[in-house]
């Protein structure tokens, strides 16, 4: 399936019938799957009145030792998930496929460009394996310091002199 710290994986998109008179088509990344499907990007899997499945190409998922903690974190949240980014282009589809990742802050970075298509989609158990796998041999548990501010100098707002002024 992977190397350690890389996991590939195909991701699936569904595209549904917006109900809107500004735009035709609703597309959302709704899985993935463990591995490297033999199949090429965009191929339709299924249709369905209103909605077509595609398998949109294949990821990987790259897992990095300072990063365990966040990792760990999204298996321990009650649904842990893969952060999927699509990228918009001027083709049919209108999309690529742009990253995948089981970090949260990544995840959440994905985000910060407000024009890509971002989704949290199920972790599937063969990823959410490899995953543990991965932080039982990386994760070091880091202390927390919390950082002190410097002490205000109260006479550095303090008004200057007319002599200090013309030095």
């Amino acid at each position: 399936m992977s190397t350690p710290g890389r996991i590939s994986v195909g991701v699936l998109v569904e595209r549904r019938k917006a109900a809107s008179q500004w735009i035709d088509f609703v597309w959302q990344p709704v899985s993935v799957l463990p591995g490297q499907p033999d199949a090429e990007p965009w191929t339709v899997l299924a249709r369905e009145e209103g909605r077509t499945t595609f398998y949109a190409g294949t990821a990987t998922i790259e897992l990095h030792p300072t990063d365990t903690g966040n990792y760990r974190d999204n298996l321990t949240s009650g649904r842990p998930s893969v952060w999927v980014a699509l990228r918009s282009i001027d083709a049919d589809p209108p999309y690529r496929l742009f990253a995948a990742t089981v970090d949260p802050a990544e995840g959440e970075a994905f985000t910060e460009t407000g024009t890509d298509l971002i989704e949290a989609v199920p972790m599937p158990e063969l990823i959410r394996e490899a995953v543990a796998a991965f932080i039982a041999e990386h994760h070091v548990e880091r202390p927390f310091f919390k950082r002190k501010r410097d002490r205000a100098n109260a006479e550095a707002g303090a008004r200057r002199t007319r002599e200090e002024n013309n030095k």
